[in-house]
């Protein structure tokens, strides 16, 4: 049996890892700075994970969820307290895609209504309504075209009041900062008077921080540098380092119904284990003060180069424009210089490595990517 060609391979196969650097069988080190789709929060192989889940797996790796897991009540402890949501319950599932889902199902149940309102260039997902609320056709699939979705012009308030105002929508779902369209920021001011109309409107407003979250941006969730709370927030990607994991906060105004979701891996001991050591080592490394003091050392370096027409982002998720196919670029970082990079859109680097990066890693990419650059 052969694989489904899905996927555009790069010939290289990392086959262990530290920190933020990977290593191919022959003992080619690499330094990653794209941890995987940002889901590397803690860096490769970190001995306190690792010791979590070999620990669980000695003990018990899965049970369903019919039975108590003390583990998932340790979680939502301990990411209340690190968020400031701790007065905020917690859903467990699998994945971003399905933390989406989720958050627009439970929405759609507590305001009864049956429209979301999603942005130009998101990106929530795979599935069936994360795609729909997806601004890509190449990706949605007739069946899963409905009428249920629309999109509003990132920024626009306006086309938002005009939107909301119709009383049809059940949520506003939106990116802490748009990632796959190319580290497209939304505005603080904007989700300020997003938050404002949404709670006038009784529209659930779901922040989707599956990228931007978990210290990404040098504070625990990208939309409190705005200082808002929203309804629902989903999370996924660095929620474990890696281990398959999401989950949606849930504001207390949300009642649960016995029945209403529900998921045969979500939570299991296993990911709770690896979620409870990411926290665990956040915390005592301060790797979001980290985010936040390396990331801004190389927005402001990167932003000196005169070659670059633009650099975006906060903290360690940045978007760098430059005047080739980024594809071109990032092959030459990769191959002749041996970092990791992303893409996002034809022109857009894109950078989310591990919150652990030193400023010794920040300096050696910024050397070799001035060097890519300068090149035409």
């Amino acid at each position: 049996m052969e694989l489904f060609d899905v996927y555009s391979l790069y010939d290289i196969e990392p086959v262990s890892g530290r920190g933020n650097h990977v290593y191919t069988a022959d003992g080619t080190e690499y330094l990653d700075l794209y941890g995987g789709h940002a889901v590397i929060s803690i860096g490769h192989a970190h001995p306190t994970y690792v010791k979590a889940i070999a620990d669980q797996a000695g003990r018990l790796g899965f049970y369903s969820n019919s039975v108590v897991n003390s583990l998932q009540q340790q979680l939502a402890d301990r990411l209340g307290r690190l968020s400031g949501y701790d007065d905020y319950s917690l859903f467990l599932c699998n994945s971003g895609a399905e933390a989406n889902e989720n958050a627009m199902k439970l929405a759609s149940f507590h305001t009864g209504r049956s429209k979301i309102l999603a942005f130009d260039k998101a990106f929530h997902g795979r599935t069936s309504g994360a795609v729909a609320a997806t601004d890509n056709p190449k990706i949605v699939a007739p069946f899963n075209r409905t009428d249920h979705i629309e999109f509003a012009p990132l920024n626009d308030i306006d086309a938002v009041k005009a939107r909301l105002a119709t009383g049809q929508f059940a949520a506003v779902i939106i990116e802490g900062i748009q990632g796959v369209a190319g580290i497209r920021m939304v505005n603080d001011d904007f989700l300020r008077q997003l938050r404002e109309i949404t709670r006038r409107t009784g529209t659930v407003l779901i922040l989707d921080e599956i990228q931007s979250g978990y210290g990404r941006t040098g504070r625990f969730f990208a939309h409190q540098h705005a200082d808002i709370r929203p309804d629902l927030i989903t999370v996924a990607k660095g929620i474990a380092n890696g281990f398959p994991m999401g989950a949606v906060l849930i504001s207390p105004e949300f009642k649960a119904v016995k029945g209403m979701l529900g998921t045969t891996f979500g939570g299991n001991h296993l990911a709770c284990a690896a979620a409870i050591a990411v926290l665990d080592v956040m915390e005592q490394e301060k790797l979001v003060e980290n985010a936040a003091e390396v990331g801004e050392y190389l927005l402001e370096k990167l932003r000196e180069m005169p070659e670059l027409s633009d650099v975006r982002g906060r903290g360690l998720m940045i978007g760098i424009e430059v005047d080739r196919p980024a594809s071109e670029v990032r092959k030459e970082l990769l191959f002749d210089h041996h970092i990791f990079t992303g893409g996002a859109g034809p022109n857009t680097v894109r950078l989310l490595p591990a919150l652990t990066i030193s400023k010794e890693d920040a300096d050696r990419f910024l050397s070799e990517f001035q060097k890519v650059i300068a090149r035409k």
